[in-house]
């Protein structure tokens, strides 16, 4: 029971405190899981991070499922599911209702934008960590530089193209590589 309690208490933090969405909460998800708690390892974290993003869903509800299922089981990915999930919908409700009149206020108005930059430098904070922690061969650094190159060109030129369709692209490029090197290795086999 403790256990459940932590991981809800846990992630209940990184809800509450975490502004901006999944991306944003990565690096606390990695900071406290992986560095402080050690309930995953940073290898564990990348593979989350890249099955919760394929998979429907946010991403830090989708990572924090995981981290409780890890845990504890069923009832420690509800545990930390709901961790993750109550602060935000708590917040959001109490602000609908007074939503008209907290945008007026100049500081909730400053807060926001200030919000907004925290947020961006999160989610550069979770790349970087990412990026370095990544392997460093030559197909990973490719994929890595022609999927960035592809989103700064996509922004810049305003066009309309869902990551998802860079996700899949990266993903065929290293199935149809993995797919040569076996095929390869099995005729050198002969």
């Amino acid at each position: 029971m403790r256990a459940l309690i932590d991981l809800f208490l846990t992630f209940s933090k990184i809800g509450t405190f975490t502004f901006g969405g999944g991306y944003a909460m990565l690096s606390l998800i990695e900071r406290t899981c992986v560095e402080k708690k050690r309930w995953i390892t940073h290898d564990e974290m990348m593979q989350i991070t890249v099955i919760a993003e394929s998979t429907p869903g946010p991403i830090a509800i989708n990572c924090a499922t995981y981290v409780g299922l890890k845990k504890k089981g069923t009832a420690g990915a509800l545990a930390a599911t709901l961790g993750v999930i109550l602060p935000s919908f708590l917040i959001i409700l109490l602000i609908s209702f007074y939503l008209d009149r907290f945008l007026e206020i100049e500081w909730a108005a400053n807060a926001f934008r200030g919000i907004k930059i925290a947020v961006g430098i999160l989610i550069i904070d979770a790349a970087v960590k990412m990026i370095r922690k990544m392997k460093k061969d030559p197909l990973s650094v490719f994929i890595l530089s022609i999927s960035f190159l592809s989103v700064m060109l996509i922004n810049v030129f305003a066009l309309r193209v869902s990551t998802i369709v860079l996700m899949l692209a990266s993903a065929g490029i290293g199935l149809g590589v993995y797919l040569f090197k076996r095929r390869k290795e099995k005729e050198e086999r002969k």
